[in-house]
């Protein structure tokens, strides 16, 4: 009997200097490691996709993405999503190359996130880099959703400059959420209607709980996307 691919959810992941098939040593809670979900992950790089190229937008880097997504579902991804969030803008022409559920970011859970909220409460995207991370990125196009948006960013902060390095430099649990539990203090203050965070970076689902316990709001971010996908599909 033909062995046949291990069913599995497919991540398009950055350039991170390593050989192909090498990647760091994964933090808790990483998506990237193997105690975070039920499921088996295989990874293939888009080629080039360094993340101070995603984050501003490379739109030369679509067929690295493209030929990268093939390659998965050749290995056997029944479903594929992206590693950073910033990834969303090849999400069209991904979604066309292959015959399996893509979900390129978490950012595409932002318009069912709004209608989920009451209509007078607003919605905070906390990204990487909230300089690249505009409202058009969201699929948001009511102009009164879009005003229920906030969105804010750690950028200056340790994993915003050392995700910046080539080969990116590693950065602790401790200090993304120190970032990220700044940033989310920031949004709140300013916009005390937030009822719900999103969050856009792949590394953040290293400090949910942190920020959950700290806030006790609801947070989704890419464990919440990559749950999902699998499960179309499982």
């Amino acid at each position: 009997m033909t062995n046949q691919p291990q069913r599995a959810l497919g991540i398009l992941g950055l350039e991170v200097g390593l050989a192909p098939g090498e990647f760091p040593p994964p933090l808790p809670y990483s998506v990237f490691n193997p105690a975070t979900f039920d499921f088996p992950l295989i990874i293939e790089t888009a080629a080039g996709a360094w993340a101070d190229r995603v984050i501003p937008g490379d739109p030369t880097l679509e067929p690295a993405y493209i030929a990268a997504a093939q390659r998965l579902v050749e290995r056997g991804a029944v479903a594929i999503c992206g590693d950073c969030g910033f990834a969303i803008r090849h999400q069209a022409a991904v979604a066309a190359s292959v015959k399996v559920p893509v979900a390129m970011s978490s950012l595409l859970l932002a318009p069912t996130l709004l209608r989920q909220l009451p209509a007078d409460a607003k919605l905070a995207v906390v990204a990487a880099d909230s300089t690249h991370c505009g409202v058009d990125l969201l699929g948001v196009d009511d102009p009164a959703a879009r005003a229920r948006v906030v969105i804010g960013g750690i950028e200056g902060g340790a994993l915003w400059r050392n995700g910046k390095t080539r080969p990116p430099k590693p950065t602790s649990v401790a200090e993304i959420e120190f970032d990220v539990e700044a940033c989310v203090a920031r949004l709140r203050a300013a916009h005390p209607e937030i009822a719900a965070l999103l969050f856009e970076c792949t590394l953040f689902p290293t400090v949910t709980p942190a920020i959950r316990r700290m806030t006790g709001l609801p947070i989704y971010d890419t464990a919440t996307l990559y749950r999902m996908t699998f499960a179309s599909v499982a």
